[in-house]
């Protein structure tokens, strides 16, 4: 048994604590990834890992291989891939955890046009709104929408954002059009709920300066894709991220308000973990992806 792939088996399956995860990833049988543990616990002479008919856990002695062999597995593999064809071309499988909304309008269509430039690759793409954790999960990259300032890792900065004031142009015909921000305060706003809350209040710049309102309406959701369609059905005025409405506004479904209060929002990064060697595969696609949104980035011109 070729020993770095029996050592790869060993990290997948202390990440998903499953044989059968792992054989289905890989397209072979559970027995054959049991295997290749055993064999790997044979010849090094350890239990690595506790088996139940529920899941498969690392025993004390796993946990502390697992870190050892992690950092070097990954290493190497990054060390390989950086070098391969001159760095400027990649094989393997790229792994791409991104916020679900932004992933479905912003990375999954441009997935076909990065392979056609890297042929060799093959790209999974996970959209969830967890978060991963970059360090001991299997994902090589993901896109977040955040703060990173105190950020543990790697980030760097794809696009800028800013948020935008949306209505539909019945319920502006209806209610009015704001002029200033205190006239937030007589529109049904449209806000975000989570368990900590109402999002209700709303942040702007005014001659340079932040300023906040605090917003009310009858309409409120955690999900923004929600808040969007109640928009466009004339509920009321939502604030959103501009990635997020600028078709509708370019084809006259949501009219901006309040344009020159706009304020910056969390911008845009690609983040990955600090290492040695940055994987071909990763640089690739983060140019791609810098290079495919431009400077302001494509959603903006659409204003």
């Amino acid at each position: 048994m070729d020993r770095f792939k029996a050592l790869q088996t060993f990290l997948d399956v202390a990440k998903t604590e499953s044989l059968s995860a792992v054989a289905r990833e890989e397209g072979v049988t559970p027995a054959m990834v049991g295997r290749r543990v055993d064999q790997l616990e044979a010849r090094i002479g350890v239990k690595l890992f506790k088996r139940s008919t529920r899941k498969i856990t690392l025993t004390p002695e796993g946990s502390a291989f697992y870190e050892s062999v992690r950092d070097f597995i990954n290493d190497l593999n990054a060390a390989e891939e950086a070098i391969a064809v001159g760095a400027k071309s990649a094989t393997g499988r790229l792994i791409v955890s991104a916020p679900t909304a932004f992933g479905r309008k912003h990375i999954a269509p441009h997935v076909p046009a990065f392979l056609a430039e890297n042929p060799n690759l093959t790209v999974t793409l996970h959209l969830s709104e967890r978060l991963v954790d970059l360090k001991n999960e299997r994902v090589d990259l993901a896109i977040r929408i955040a703060d990173l300032k105190n950020a543990d890792f790697i980030a760097v900065k794809l696009a800028r954002n800013h948020r935008v004031v949306v209505g539909s142009p019945s319920y502006i015909k209806r209610a009015g059009k704001p002029q200033t921000l205190t006239d937030l305060e007589r529109h049904n706003c449209l806000v975000t709920s989570s368990e900590d809350g109402l999002a209700d209040i709303w942040h702007f710049q005014n001659n340079g300066e932040s300023q906040s309102v605090k917003v009310a309406g009858n309409l409120h959701c955690n999900d923004g894709g929600v808040l969007t369609k109640w928009a466009l059905a004339g509920q009321g005025l939502a604030w959103r991220s501009a990635w997020e409405v600028s078709d509708e506004i370019a084809h006259g479904r949501l009219i901006e308000v309040l344009p020159k209060f706009s304020a910056p929002g969390n911008d845009i990064y690609a983040v990955y973990p600090d290492r040695k060697f940055l994987p071909a595969k990763v640089r690739l696609f983060i140019e791609f992806l810098k290079r495919t949104f431009g400077n302001p980035p494509y959603w903006e011109s659409k204003r």
